[in-house]
């Protein structure tokens, strides 16, 4: 009896790109993939780390590594075969990102394509990678901007964002009389973020149960978390304090503490899933005898809100349905945060494969839905109530201008200081973020994601 074959191990390249072939076939999410194959793969922390910026590096840059490889191949990147066009930009993130040898790189490249079944293709994935590694980074940028026809065109390929991502930031810059600051923006989308946790109030606390972690800028229940899995910290394994950006977090706890919390209100998370911000605002009612009711339209999500809310007091409810059917429930809910369905360009850097997933018409699409959620939140509010509208998007269409349409055409509703609410929550740490009555968190000025948080109160 012959001796079973011996199982190849996986190591970061092999994961990095099993995760990129995922995203771009499969539309799967590099944020939710990744780390549970790293889990499985049991890599060490210092390869665990490799994993990681080779995935989000190559995602996050893949625009600019295209122009790259079309240059060096002589070819449309769209004539390439799928399996050799990822292996291809993974190895041009390794030379043109990376400390990476050009022969470690190259070589490794070649190895994936014998491995992916495309041995044919490894003279062609040698012949391109060796090209590019023979011409340094700063002329591989004068070749590709050479053709660019103006400013936003070129800065959406040196810095990889489809050109209309990049007006519509422009747009949002210049409303606030910031255009300048467009390119750090960009560069701050392809930086790795921070990775947040939040202590949920009443089940851990910052300074014992997350410490010596350092405290996150803003919020008050925030740590940094340097490196290493966030599950290795036993307060999150136990589920008592969780993975959330600190933009999330103060958009929670804004609407949390924008007022004193009175014993039997009645709190109501109408867009939830997955669950990290109903799990905030459960923490924080559970203290003040509040009670929580979380609603998502997609059932797979609604399980991940439950599974979030699972250890939280208070006795937390989930329930599923079109968050616009709560304007059935007329005046039922002192306090509704509407965390809207979104473009999520905010969240570029977090999410890289997302930039080239939506398209202008999604914003098109977006608005009227946001519009009609934003109705129900205010018919579902009773008088005396707190509504926040938040996005994780800065697009003018998804943020101010559907809070001032909201305000035109509800007469009782009035907009909140919400820079002021924030003050309080932060110690009056959080400087420019405000714009009029709301706040724009970016992550180039701030180190969040681009949270756009509006508080309203329902007067009549």
């Amino acid at each position: 009896m012959s001796a079973p074959a011996a199982v190849h191990a996986k190591t970061a390249r092999d994961i990095a790109l099993d995760v990129i072939r995922a995203v771009n076939t499969d539309d799967a999410y590099a944020n939710l993939l990744l780390p549970a194959r790293l889990r499985r793969a049991g890599l060490s922390t210092p390869d665990a780390a490799l994993a990681t910026e080779l995935t989000y590096g190559t995602l996050r840059r893949s625009g600019y590594y295209d122009r790259v490889i079309e240059l060096a191949a002589g070819r449309s990147i769209d004539r390439i075969d799928a399996p050799l066009r990822d292996i291809l930009r993974l190895g041009t993130h390794q030379l043109l990102s990376m400390r990476v040898p050009p022969h470690a790189a190259v070589n490794e490249a070649v190895q994936q394509a014998k491995s992916s079944g495309k041995r044919s293709g490894t003279g062609f994935v040698n012949g391109v990678l060796r090209s590019i590694a023979r011409v340094d980074r700063e002329e591989w940028q004068h070749r590709v901007l050479g053709d660019s026809a103006d400013d936003d065109s070129r800065l959406a390929v040196l810095h990889s964002h489809p050109s209309w991502v990049v007006s519509a930031l422009r747009d949002v810059l210049d409303a606030d009389g910031q255009g300048s600051e467009l390119t750090y923006l960009l560069e701050a989308d392809n930086a790795p973020p921070k990775v947040g946790l939040v202590a949920l109030p009443g089940l851990a606390d910052r300074d014992g149960d997350l410490a010596p972690l350092p405290h996150t800028e803003f919020s008050p229940l925030g740590v940094v978390l340097s490196g290493g899995d966030p599950l290795d910290v036993s307060a999150v394994a136990a589920g008592r304090a969780r993975v959330q950006d600190e933009g999330s977090q103060l958009a929670a706890l804004a609407l949390s503490r924008a007022r004193p919390v009175v014993s039997g209100e009645k709190w109501l998370d109408m867009c939830a899933g997955p669950g990290g911000k109903a799990a905030l605002l459960a923490a924080e009612a559970a203290i003040g005898g509040a009670h929580v009711t979380a609603n998502e339209v997609v059932p797979a999500r609604a399980q991940l809100v439950r599974n979030a809310l699972e250890v939280l007091p208070g006795d937390p409810v989930v329930v599923e349905g079109d968050g616009r059917r709560f304007s059935d429930q007329p005046g039922a809910y002192d306090r509704v945060l509407l965390d809207a369905p979104c473009t999520g360009l905010g969240a570029l850097r977090r999410r890289p494969e997302s930039r080239w997933r939506k398209q202008p018409s999604d914003v098109e699409a977006l608005v009227p839905l946001q519009r009609e959620l934003l109705d129900a939140a205010i018919a579902a509010t009773a008088v005396g109530g707190l509504i926040a509208y938040v996005t994780c998007s800065p697009h003018l269409a998804e943020t101010r201008e559907v809070v001032a349409d909201a305000l035109a055409r509800h007469p009782g509703l009035r907009a909140v200081d919400t820079p002021a609410v924030l003050d309080e929550v932060t110690a009056g740490s959080l400087s420019r973020a405000k714009v009029g009555d709301a706040v724009q968190l970016w992550p180039h000025r701030h180190g969040t994601d681009g949270m756009f948080i509006a508080l309203l109160s329902k007067n009549a």
